[in-house]
């Protein structure tokens, strides 16, 4: 069974950040699925979806983004679990808002949240990942102020629509395989 785990920071007043874009994702696909997470028995929470036609596991930590290695340590040491099926979905300030970039394995990228998932899987990179742009800070602007500030103009318009399309992405994922959809996930926004 695929996991599909959206990186966020718990709390209303993260809620409609940039950090908070693989939160915003889980929970379009969730209410796709007409599913709602509920608290696990660990860091995180959960709810089993019929996602792209295939069984999925949506999980959201319920830890800062920096510590989301707690929940899939959890989550990893389920039967069945199968590093190959772990989609994480994930904010990028080096993509322009609205770019997606699919890999089927790498490094952390200078992301935090997907170092702290690396080091809980005992340096293990071999895991899809879904990068969504939120493209890079002002000048003068810290990342950190960037990342947990909330979108707005032409990006918050957009938003949902974004979100749509990497939810879109994700059901393709699961139901075709990551090698098929690389392409067509990776091209340029329309």
């Amino acid at each position: 069974m695929w996991v599909v785990l959206g990186l966020g920071n718990p709390g209303s007043e993260y809620a409609g950040t940039r950090h908070n874009l693989g939160f915003m994702v889980v929970d379009a696909l969730a209410a796709r699925a007409s599913v709602r997470l509920r608290r696990a028995e660990g860091d995180y929470d959960a709810a089993t979806a019929s996602i792209g036609g295939t069984a999925g596991l949506l999980v959201k930590p319920r830890t800062y983004v920096n510590r989301s290695g707690r929940a899939v340590r959890q989550v990893s040491a389920q039967p069945g679990f199968d590093l190959a099926t772990l989609l994480v979905v994930v904010d990028d300030v080096y993509l322009p808002f609205g770019r997606m970039r699919l890999r089927p394995s790498g490094s952390p990228g200078g992301h935090n949240g997907l170092k702290s998932i690396v080091e809980s899987l005992a340096g293990a990179t071999e895991f899809p990942r879904l990068r969504l742009g939120v493209g890079a800070a002002p000048p003068g602007m810290a990342l950190e102020d960037w990342v947990l500030a909330a979108f707005e103009g032409d990006d918050r318009r957009d938003l949902a629509a974004f979100v749509a399309r990497a939810a879109d992405a994700v059901e393709r994922i699961l139901a075709e395989g990551v090698d098929q959809v690389l392409s067509g996930v990776n091209a340029p926004a329309p």
